[in-house]
């Protein structure tokens, strides 16, 4: 079901046991041992019950053995997100007037939900259209967020912190997740900051229908957009960076019918002027593979370890796609050339948007999901997105059933993550989805599954401290430069139990577990920014 990051752990050597054992037992083991050989057996010193990096044998154990560690299992491993979006005030925030204290409020619901749900990853919309739900130098205040583009918060927060360390405080990942070219949305109501692109640069922004579009061959379009995402990365800790599949826009038509083309003449114009050769579909699909690796190059240049996804429209090419898949091509359409970018390996991840039902045959969604799985020929991660909110009070609901039966679905061909679009169906609970998620798929906790390919370094290795009355273990990092979190085993008569905490959480219960009974070992591994996970250190209780 998951897939498994090991540890290696010493096997229990002599040596070891002429640590541990007691002083009688050990002579009387030497003498038989003296007697039954015809060579002298070298003396070995003798130690008290010792502390080391790996386990902590306690002074109580019997004079005859150290107490047994038994090997904790392989770690769950399973990316569990949900996109938040706040175009529109579809998640958050929920209203374009809300204070700044209800804004606080939401969020922790946000938090708390997902937490209560198991989930480890947070998507969240940072920048809807060209604006920002955080301070920048770059461009305006959102009005989704005020109500007025332009306007901070008042009183003044800052809303991307506020929710990195909320979430990180609850041992979550949050990824920024951008809009690569829309200036503006048939939602807007206000009028256009003075530093917005509309205003700064409108020779780049193209009206199409009811949007404003940055136009994707315009230089400085791309470099608005790659400011934008290297000035979140260099500022904020954020785990990753998420781009959607909004690259050119969805073709709009006439009153006739007629697809209406995107209005990019100037740059194409200056392009064949400067002596370019590509058919203009070809060029457009160059400019937006221009904007992917560019991305990807610029996120791990400020740091290493910040995952690159991408959330495409979920059908691929038409001249690859499997027997019986049709519909809408992106390739052709949007100009995004994903086969390409996941053979580049130009990201760290793919959850290309599994919209449809398992069962609609044109799209169907076990097919789609095994296409995906084969263009993936780097060993990147395909996390699929996931139509959650199409559970709704409409007479084209999806029941709750086919939510979770996508999610057997993957993990039956050993998918290991995927993302709910959006966070309102599961804050509402519709047709009991989280309640169902929570009790028959998300049953324990997982960790996010490791990206060895951007940083495979070991974090710290834990130094366990029993406290006097044996009911807590106090933890120590050497460092925890490369540590985010805590994975930790119990395990009782019964079975073992798995958690996960932030790795501030230095001090951990051993309390019984008022379902399984007392806890007989603890066993602790550090993960890395990239969910490496260190040497294990365990404790056992007689």
């Amino acid at each position: 079901m998951f897939s498994h990051q090991h540890s290696s752990r010493p096997a229990f050597t002599l040596k070891t046991f002429l640590q541990h054992v007691k002083l009688p037992v050990l002579a009387a083991t030497v003498c038989a041992l003296l007697l039954a050989c015809s060579t002298p057996l070298e003396k070995k010193p003798v130690s008290k019950p010792v502390k080391t990096d790996l386990t902590i044998i306690p002074q109580n154990a019997p004079v005859n053995y150290p107490v047994q560690v038994h090997e904790a299992p392989p770690l769950p491993r399973e990316f569990r997100a949900v996109w938040v979006s706040t175009v529109a005030n579809i998640d958050w925030p929920s209203r374009r007037d809300l204070s700044t204290e209800k804004q606080k409020n939401e969020i922790i619901a946000i938090l708390d939900n997902a937490v209560q749900l198991k989930l480890n990853a947070i998507v969240l919309q940072v920048r809807p259209a060209a604006d920002a739900i955080y301070p920048s130098t770059i461009e305006p205040w959102s009005e989704f967020l005020t109500g007025e583009q332009g306007r901070p918060p008042s009183p003044y927060y800052d809303p991307l912190q506020f929710w990195i360390d909320q979430a990180h405080a609850r041992g979550l990942e949050l990824h920024a997740w951008f809009n690569p070219f829309r200036a503006r949305t048939a939602q807007a109501k206000t009028v256009v900051a003075a530093n917005h692109i509309s205003k700064l640069a409108p020779q780049v922004v193209k009206t199409y229908g009811d949007l404003q579009w940055m136009d994707p061959g315009e230089p400085v379009a791309m470099q608005q957009t790659l400011n934008v995402i290297g000035d979140v990365v260099r500022r904020y800790e954020v785990d990753g960076i998420h781009i959607d599949d909004y690259f050119y826009p969805y073709p709009i038509k006439s009153g006739n019918g007629s697809e209406v083309d995107f209005p990019d003449d100037p740059a194409w114009i200056t392009y064949l002027q400067s002596g370019g050769k590509l058919a203009r579909f070809d060029w457009r699909r160059e400019n937006v593979n221009r904007l992917v690796e560019a991305i990807n190059q610029r996120v791990h240049l400020e740091k290493p370890w910040v995952k690159f996804g991408i959330s495409p429209f979920g059908i691929g090419r038409p001249d690859r796609l499997p027997p019986g898949i049709t519909g809408f091509s992106q390739y052709d359409k949007l100009y995004a050339d994903v086969e390409l970018w996941l053979a580049r390996g130009w990201l760290d991840y793919l959850a290309p948007q599994l919209y449809w039902p398992i069962n609609q045959g044109p799209q169907a969604f076990k097919v789609l999901h095994d296409y995906w799985l084969a263009q993936n020929t780097t060993g990147k991660h395909v996390w699929p997105g996931l139509y959650t909110s199409r559970i709704d009070n409409s007479d084209k609901s999806w029941s709750a059933d086919e939510i979770l039966n996508q999610v057997d679905a993957m993990r039956e061909k050993a998918g290991n993550g995927h993302v709910h679009f959006s966070m309102v169906a599961l804050n509402q609970n519709r047709k009991g989805i989280r309640q169902r998620l929570a009790a028959e798929k998300y049953t324990s906790q997982a960790l996010i599954p490791a990206s060895p390919w951007l940083d495979n370094t070991l974090p710290a290795s834990p130094l366990l401290e029993a406290s006097a009355d044996k009911k807590s273990v106090h933890l120590q990092l050497a460092s925890t430069v490369n540590t985010r979190l805590l994975a930790i085993w119990k395990r009782t008569e019964q079975q073992w139990l798995f958690s996960v905490v932030p790795a501030q959480d230095m001090l951990i219960d051993l309390s019984d577990d008022p379902q399984y009974g007392p806890v007989r070992q603890l066993t602790v591994s550090a993960i890395s920014r990239t969910g490496i996970e260190g040497v294990r250190a365990s404790y056992s209780l007689p």
